[in-house]
């Protein structure tokens, strides 16, 4: 049975709402029931954005979650903000590459992951967004890279095509980051 929670939070432009989105996108290519419901902050770059995600076998019926299963944390603020929310037992992924000098909770699982120096190794700062969605499905094991790359390939067209390996390599460097 799924009934995954999410929250994936940081500034705008560090492709947050693009996670989310791509989560969504691959539940429904499956006929499993999602819901995806952004926030973003009144600046356009910079300022705080974050996303909801859940995805279940059941019926999903409010976008709102206050306890979620598992956060994916981009910046210092945004742990601040969903740390405390998140479930015992739950997964904390953090962009160990911005997130430091915390104290984290004893009760959940921890997850760093560089994921700014993973995207810099690949040339484009950008994909560590990638990085983060890699080393989450790792750990979750929701769904595969390809499913990923199926739907990148539908929402990546024209110009944007050619980002399409650098993604690739991207959710790779995640998942071989959280490997155990």
């Amino acid at each position: 049975m799924i009934n995954e929670k999410l929250i994936v939070a940081g500034f705008g432009g560090q492709g947050v709402m693009l996670m989310g989105q791509l989560l969504s996108y691959c539940a429904t290519t499956r006929n499993i029931n999602t819901l995806w419901f952004p926030s973003y902050g009144p600046e356009t770059r910079g300022g705080t954005a974050n996303c909801s995600v859940t995805i279940s076998d059941a019926y999903v019926n409010s976008p709102v979650i206050s306890t979620p299963d598992s956060i994916i944390i981009m910046n210092k603020p945004s742990l601040a903000k969903f740390q405390p929310k998140l479930k015992a037992g739950g997964n904390c992924f953090i962009n160990s590459s911005l997130v430091v000098d915390i104290d984290f909770r004893d009760d959940v699982t921890l997850y760093k992951v560089p994921a700014n120096e993973l995207a810099l190794e690949l040339g484009n700062l950008k994909v560590a967004n990638m990085v983060m969605l890699g080393a989450y499905l790792k750990v979750t094991g929701l769904f595969s890279n390809d499913e990923v790359l199926a739907v990148l390939k539908q929402k990546f067209t024209g110009a944007k095509a050619k980002l399409i390996d650098i993604n690739k390599k991207a959710l790779e460097l995640g998942q071989q980051a959280v490997a155990s």
